[in-house]
């Protein structure tokens, strides 16, 4: 029979994502053929441990001795495989009851079966549940994290633009202080003719120093001084361009929305690993007593 798609692919993933992979080995078909061990061997080197083997319809096979024969074969072809060669290989005989069927001496293990698939589920989905539960701490987490880094962003951004700020300020006061020192040591008398008497003898009091500072400058290197400060102006300037520069920083609509993802995450999907524990053992329950 062809498939449109490669049947060992699809049964090797089929392995890859299962948490029980069951053989059964029916005695009385191809059971032993090459195609079915080599399937067997590739899943057994990765999934030794999820791997059951069952000798099915049992109850078929003839008398015990013919059953004990057969399951001797069957061991005997896998052990000849080095992927498949174990110590103590264990091969429980299942088959399906029937009610026209006299009664049969092969013991049928289909309830440890059973039992098996139930353990694995149970087991399967408390580690789901497990994994919901940290997911929800590890969501909330990183929801927390953002939210810090935001806010150090944010503390980072606002002493950049308190630096530019100072930077700024000195950069365009220092220049207009030293250019009113240098004007009032120079042109004392032009400057009380535009400002009045009262405002220059504020602006004496305040500059002296720096006008007496001015006056003691050689005229030759008045305007070196005055280029050097204004190189200074620019460079302060440049500087307040520079270290005022920010990161772009979460809006009160984004930080609103982490919050409710958060709180939805803590209150509603992680209080659901109770409810859904408790209606999986409900619905277990009710099947058991059908």
């Amino acid at each position: 029979m062809k498939y449109p798609f490669d049947v060992n692919k699809a049964i090797t993933w089929l392995g890859d994502t299962a948490d029980l992979i069951f053989v059964f080995f029916d005695p009385i078909g191809q059971a032993l053929c090459k195609r079915t061990l080599n399937l067997v061997e590739t899943l057994n080197e990765k999934h030794a441990d999820r791997m059951r083997f069952y000798l099915s319809k049992a109850d078929e096979a003839g008398h015990e001795s013919d059953r004990q024969r057969v399951m001797m074969q069957i061991v005997q072809e896998l052990c000849k495989r080095p992927g498949l060669n174990r110590t103590g290989f264990d091969m429980p005989t299942i088959y399906v009851p029937s009610m026209n069927q006299k009664g049969s001496r092969c013991a049928n293990q289909i309830e440890e079966v059973c039992k098996e698939v139930e353990k694995t589920i149970n087991q399967t989905i408390q580690n789901t549940l497990n994994s919901l539960e940290r997911d929800c701490d590890q969501i909330s987490q990183l929801v927390d994290d953002k939210l810090k880094e935001d806010s150090l962003q944010g503390s980072r951004n606002l002493r950049a633009r308190f630096r530019g700020l100072c930077y700024g300020v000195v950069g365009l006061v220092l220049p207009l202080l030293l250019l009113a020192t240098f004007l009032i040591s120079t042109s004392h008398s032009t400057l009380a003719a535009i400002l009045g008497d009262s405002l220059m003898i504020t602006l004496d009091i305040y500059l002296g120093p720096l006008s007496t500072a001015w006056k003691r400058v050689p005229q030759k290197y008045t305007q070196h001084i005055m280029g050097g400060i204004l190189v200074l102006a620019l460079v302060m300037l440049l500087l307040a361009r520079f270290s005022s520069r920010t990161v772009t920083t979460l809006t009160r609509k984004q930080k609103k929305k982490l919050n409710e993802i958060s709180d939805f995450v803590q209150r509603t999907v992680k209080s659901k690993k109770q409810t859904l524990y408790q209606e999986y053992l409900q619905q277990s329950v009710a099947e058991q007593d059908l």
